[in-house]
Order: structure tokens, then C-alpha cells, then sequence
């Protein structure tokens, strides 16, 4: 028996060791001092670090309009983000389950932006609306190209959304249409023996059998829209004047442009909890609508 425990206990030590000292050193202790330093008022360079209590907090609810404004924009960004790129990803995915001779090519093709760092789509993007939207509405006339995509509040927001959902929607694609092959053809076609249309199996027999997709696609967009930086920074760099700053660049420039790491970091603790909050909610919505073939 001991040597059976011990056989267990090595194992155990071998295969799973190495993942448990990872967590502890990459996430669980930099959680920890983070939480700490958010009731510091340290400056991210000094070595010393002067206990504050709930003074950053205090300053954040009562005082701080930047972060309620960048809250508020992230927000927004999100709903409309989560919505339109599942909504994308989706119809992508069911329309390319379909005998298409060339489905391989297109799905390639709109999973390739998923592949192009953040960074470097934002630039890609920022000639695309600076330069080759003004090109184009200079030779074609048209009102939608001439529109100052990146220099009013309004623009740059949807100029965001654009790039966001151009990026993401393939990846959730490919999860969609996992989904959507596993679903049962015999109940498909006993669904149109008895007559059914093509909506009517969508909406009653296709997307209750996908929501353990849609479960994990949702968590995926909602995750992705919140934490939002590269597109952020590269894109709009929070402007015109601070009107697109999402949470995850307002966190940065407090902690490492104004060296205000305590409250950059209280910033950073406020956000993880309202975003494990809302993602564990819509968990549980989702997983209580899913159902088995």
C-alpha cells in the first residue's frame, strides 16, 4: 500500500508539479503583491512602499472621472463587440458547413486576421482608415470613406468595434463549426421530413444544440473585448482626447505613465472583479440553456 501511495504521490509531483509551481510563481504570488501594493501609494520605481488602507479605492469611486469615462467606454465596446463578433462567427460558420467548393479557402482566409498581432493590425488598420479610406472616397464619391474614422469620438469608437470584430470573428468561427458538425444529421432530417423551414431549425433544434459553443465563445469575446490594450493603443491611443480609453489602457497609464503603480493596481483589482463577476454570470446563463441531442 505505501508503495502504491507513493508511486501515486510521484506521479502526481511529476505531472501535475510543474503546472502548480508555474500558477504559483506567473499568477497567484504577482496577484498577491498586486493586492498588496493596491493599499500602497508606491510609484512602481522606488523600493519603498508606504500603506495607504483604502485611500486608492476611496480616490477611484469618489474622485477619479477618467476611470468611470474608460469604464463606461469599455462598456459599450463590449456589448456591442460580444454581440456582433458571435453574431459574425456564427453565420460564418453556417454558411461555410455548406457543400461550398471553396469553404477551406474562405475559412482560412477569415481566420487569418486571429493570426496578425494586435499591435500590428492596429497599424494596419490605422493607414486603412487614414490613407486608404481617403483614397478610396476621393475616387469613388462616397460619403462612408471620407468620414474621419479616427478623429471624432463617435468614428473612432466604431473604428474600434470594426477592427475587434474583423479580428476575432474567425476565431469563434472555427469553434462554431465544430459545433455545428456535431450536430445529429438524423434529427436535421427528420426536422425536414415533417416540413420544417430553415429558420425553424435554426431557432429551435441548431443553436440549443450549439450552446455549449456559444458558452465558450461568448466567455472568449467577453474576456477579449474587456481586456481590449494592443487594438487600443495602436489604433487611437485613447484619443480624441481620452474618448476611446478602454479600462486596460487607463490601468496602464496610471501605473507606468503617471507612476502611480498603487493606483494603478487597486484600478487593475476593482476591474478583475467586475469582469469575473460578469463573465461567471453569463457562464451560468449560457450553461443553463444548453441541452442534449
Amino acid at each position: 500500500m505505501n508503495h502504491k501511495k507513493t508511486s501515486r504521490l510521484t506521479q502526481q509531483v511529476v505531472f501535475v508539479g510543474p503546472a502548480i509551481l508555474f500558477f504559483i510563481l506567473i499568477i497567484a504570488i504577482p496577484f498577491v503583491l498586486g493586492l498588496y501594493y493596491s493599499f500602497t501609494d508606491w510609484d512602481g520605481i522606488s523600493g519603498k512602499a508606504t500603506g495607504v488602507g483604502f485611500d486608492n479605492y476611496k480616490q477611484i469611486f469618489m474622485h477619479d472621472s477618467s476611470f468611470r469615462d474608460s469604464f463606461w467606454f469599455t462598456a459599450k465596446f463590449t456589448i456591442l463587440g460580444v454581440v456582433i463578433t458571435n453574431v459574425a462567427g456564427f453565420f460564418l460558420a453556417y454558411l461555410l458547413t455548406k457543400p461550398l467548393k471553396t469553404r477551406n479557402f474562405l475559412r482560412t482566409v477569415f481566420f487569418m486576421p486571429n493570426v496578425i498581432g494586435g499591435l500590428l493590425l492596429g497599424f494596419i488598420w490605422q493607414f486603412i482608415f487614414v490613407k486608404g479610406f481617403s483614397a478610396l472616397g476621393s475616387a469613388t464619391g462616397i460619403s462612408f470613406f471620407n468620414l474621419p474614422w479616427l478623429g471624432t469620438e463617435n468614428t473612432a469608437f466604431w473604428a474600434l468595434v470594426i477592427v475587434f470584430v474583423w479580428q476575432t470573428a474567425g476565431y469563434l468561427m472555427v469553434i462554431y463549426i465544430s459545433s455545428l458538425n456535431n450536430v445529429p444529421k438524423d434529427i436535421l432530417e427528420a426536422a425536414e421530413i415533417d416540413g420544417a423551414s430553415r429558420f425553424q431549425v435554426l431557432r429551435s433544434i441548431i443553436i440549443p444544440l450549439i450552446m455549449p459553443a456559444a458558452t465558450v465563445c461568448l466567455f472568449l469575446a467577453i474576456s477579449w473585448s474587456f481586456k481590449m490594450f494592443d487594438l487600443n493603443l495602436s489604433l487611437t491611443k485613447g484619443g480624441p482626447f481620452g474618448s476611446t480609453e478602454s479600462v486596460a489602457m487607463n490601468i496602464y497609464n496610471e501605473a507606468f505613465s503617471k507612476n502611480r503603480y498603487g493606483l494603478g493596481t487597486a484600478k487593475a483589482i476593482i476591474f478583475f472583479v467586475i469582469v469575473a463577476v460578469i463573465t461567471s454570470l453569463q457562464v451560468k446563463f449560457t450553461k443553463s440553456k444548453e441541452v442534449e441531442a
